[in-house]
């Protein structure tokens, strides 16, 4: 294991470091992972972002995305990078099985891990943790990093705030979440001032979309959506062909839950989709109402209360029927 004193000892000369994420990373995993790469790159260090997988286009416009290695574009680099790295930054997860194939790859590399998380129960692979569950984004735990851990607030420049910035404004839904304090205010505030243009950051993630992923949405609300009043909850479920009839792309479904949840008196949202072989859930809930706790017990899955995933390998329709058969066990909670 590392303590803080070791960590920062290592960090004060170059060294070779790998940041990854998890696989289909949303805004705060490249937020916080560019976010750090742009921090680390100003001491010298040999600093390179691997994604597990590719992510939507509208976060393609942050800086340093351009060295961005996808592993499955490119597994042999990938590979001899970890297996080469002295440091292992590991973002916005907690388990191994988060990045796939690269796990395997991270848990057999030479190098510490250091684990930056704000995620519930993590798994005991890390040689040092920076982690807080309370924390609205990876990105706020990666700019308390910077500051608190490594004391180096002067080198978050532009660059580095405009990514940390973009982390915490997607994970925390636009300061719309209630773990959104006053501390991420203050946090955000830093960033501004070091150079995030807020407004345009909100313009390049959310108002890039493309006619194909609009009429998508259009589909899902006109077409895909059961309301189930009886139990407050809102369903979507979208089928393979319809993935392939709007050209969906990666990126292209994501927040289409949260138009299920903004319905008045519906605590619980679910967006089923399949995809790749299986079928995806995207759970989100309002109040104290455990997403996370269905998407574990029965779709092998987690995260955070009032957002989390899942998967099985069931069909479409035997997934929708065991969500719909599970509601009766929460119904209490459901209907307060």
């Amino acid at each position: 294991m590392l303590d803080t004193a070791s960590l920062n000892k290592l960090l004060a000369q170059p060294q070779k470091i790998v940041i990854t994420t998890h696989h289909k990373p949303d805004g705060d995993a490249m937020g916080s992972s560019l976010g750090l790469y742009n921090y680390l790159i100003q001491q010298g260090h040999h600093a390179k972002v691997i994604a597990p997988t590719d992510y939507p286009e509208f976060l393609s416009w942050m800086p340093g995305n351009g060295e961005v290695i996808i592993y499955t574009e490119n597994i042999q680099q990938a590979a001899d990078l970890i297996a080469d790295a002295d440091l292992i930054f590991c973002l916005d997860f907690n388990a191994l099985n988060r990045i796939n194939d690269m796990g395997e790859l991270v848990r057999a590399a030479k190098a510490y891990k250091i684990m930056i998380d704000h995620h519930l129960e993590p798994e005991d692979f890390d040689d040092y943790r920076h982690w807080d569950i309370n924390a609205c984004a990876t990105a706020q735990l990666v700019y308390d990093f910077i500051v608190n851990v490594l004391n180096n607030k002067s080198l978050i420049n532009k660059d580095v705030a405009t990514c940390l910035y973009t982390g915490i404004m997607t994970d925390s839904a636009s300061f719309r979440l209630p773990n959104t304090t006053s501390t991420v205010h203050r946090v955000v505030a830093d960033l501004i001032d070091a150079g995030a243009v807020n407004w345009r950051i909100h313009e390049l993630v959310y108002n890039s979309a493309s006619e194909n992923r609009l009429r998508f949405l259009g589909h899902c609300l006109t077409n895909c959506m059961e309301i189930l009043p009886e139990f407050n909850t809102a369903i979507i479920a979208v089928n393979k062909y319809d993935l392939k009839k709007y050209d969906v792309n990666t990126g292209d479904t994501e927040g289409i839950v949260n138009y299920a949840l903004s319905i008045a008196n519906i605590r619980l949202a679910a967006f089923i989709v399949e995809r790749d072989g299986k079928v995806k859930l995207s759970l989100r809930s309002k109040g104290d109402f455990p997403a996370n706790e269905i998407c574990k017990l029965y779709f092998s899955g987690g995260g955070h209360r009032n957002a989390a995933g899942g998967q099985s390998s069931a069909s479409l329709q035997e997934v929708i029927a065991q969500f719909k058969n599970i509601l009766p066990e929460y119904k209490k909670l459901l209907i307060q």
